[in-house]
């Protein structure tokens, strides 16, 4: 089973049960041998607490009709890792990967699939491991990323010092690198009452009125870097010609970086109205990110111990057409992580870019009889 089935599976269960014990509790009073107590109001900070997350003004917004959703979704994956010391550069990146798979949604939930078209088989060895998860209500955001890259990764640039062509580099397969990433941030959205993020990219709610909103976060991501430097240094020298050798700095010799990072982040987004049931939204956050960093290089006693600030970016784009019962678009979210000292430099950029077709199904009660009424 999907891991991410079993995640949403869990919470999904944990906020039912909560909605449930919260409104098995009754009114503001209970009785208790003839004595009226008065309810603690703790009793209904629960239910107020979810209910806030989407609370939106019906001028600006329009509420989810249905129940339910399914969708159909095509995503493409886009990764690059820039490494550089002293004036070298070396780009890396996989080749883009699409998937494709079917989604199911409740409220706030989506359960779903991709399986990647080219490796459609069960042996998964040596294949990138990739998981994201995004939860938008009108008031809060959360995305959680866990990702591993394979070993098939190729040199896309390099500027390696006077005299070296890197054009001869381009395309070359090394597979002596591995990156790793976990990361966690959680975002608190200003103007949730005009303003809607899943209008945008979860298709739960239909932006009315064009709007924007600040937002302010934090989150911590925990990176990892495997390098083999010794065979870079041999796939390097063997695209040279006329005897030329490529010499790395120092700075790039260094078999494992660890570092971690905490951030506090801030930014807009603006939803654009632009037509009856079409929406385009375009978001941007800056986080200043403190990073700890563990790792060893050739000819650097001191090693990597060391703390920096550093400036990651976030953003996110959607176009979409939603008129409450059909839905179409496409999204792109973007992560650039960076990690600079004054010796050496890591830049890893990596996002999904999403295009999708669905339908909502079975009418909310308030719908069902708005909808008699009309009728009459």
């Amino acid at each position: 089973m999907d891991v991410r089935l079993i995640l949403l599976l869990v919470v999904l269960m944990l906020l039912t049960d909560v909605i449930r014990a919260d409104e098995a509790a009754g009114g503001d009073t209970v009785t208790v041998d003839t004595v009226l107590v008065e309810k603690p109001r703790q009793l209904g900070v629960v239910r107020r607490t979810i209910r806030g997350f989407d609370r939106l003004e019906d001028d600006y917004i329009e509420p989810q009709h249905y129940e339910f959703t399914a969708m159909m979704q095509v995503t493409r994956t886009y990764e690059s890792f820039q490494l550089g010391s002293n004036g070298q550069t070396i780009t890396l990146a996989p080749d883009g990967q699409t998937k494709v798979g079917p989604y199911f949604g409740w409220r706030w939930f989506f359960f779903g699939y991709t399986f990647d078209i080219k490796n459609l088989g069960f042996n998964s060895s040596g294949l990138r491991k990739e998981f994201d998860l995004s939860i938008y209500s009108s008031q809060i955001g959360i995305d959680l990323f866990y990702r591993r890259t394979g070993s098939d990764y190729k040199i896309r640039d390099a500027k390696l010092g006077y005299g070296i062509d890197g054009e001869q580099l381009k395309g070359l397969p090394f597979a002596g690198v591995n990156v790793g990433i976990t990361g966690l941030s959680v975002y608190y959205i200003f103007n949730h009452g005009r303003f809607s993020y899943p209008a945008a990219f979860s298709q739960s709610t239909c932006q009315k009125v064009s709007c924007g909103s600040w937002m302010a976060g934090a989150g911590y991501t925990r990176n990892t870097l495997d390098l083999d430097f010794e065979e870079l240094q041999k796939a390097l020298d063997s695209r040279m010609s006329d005897g030329q050798h490529v010499k790395l700095d120092s700075g790039m010799m260094f078999s494992s970086i660890k570092y971690s990072d905490f951030s506090l982040s801030g930014g807009y987004a603006y939803n654009w109205v632009f037509a009856r049931n079409w929406l385009f939204c375009a978001s941007g956050q800056l986080a200043l990110a403190y990073k700890t960093s563990l790792g060893s290089t050739v000819d650097e006693k001191r090693g990597f111990d060391f703390t920096k600030v550093n400036v990651d970016m976030i953003g996110r784009f959607a176009l979409v057409y939603n008129n409450t019962k059909w839905y179409a678009g496409a999204s792109a979210i973007l992560h650039s992580n960076n990690y600079h000292t004054t010796e050496f430099k890591a830049n890893n950029i990596f996002g999904n870019f999403n295009a999708y077709i669905g339908f909502n199904f079975h009418l909310k009660e308030r719908y069902r009889e708005k909808r008699k009424n009309e009728e009459l």
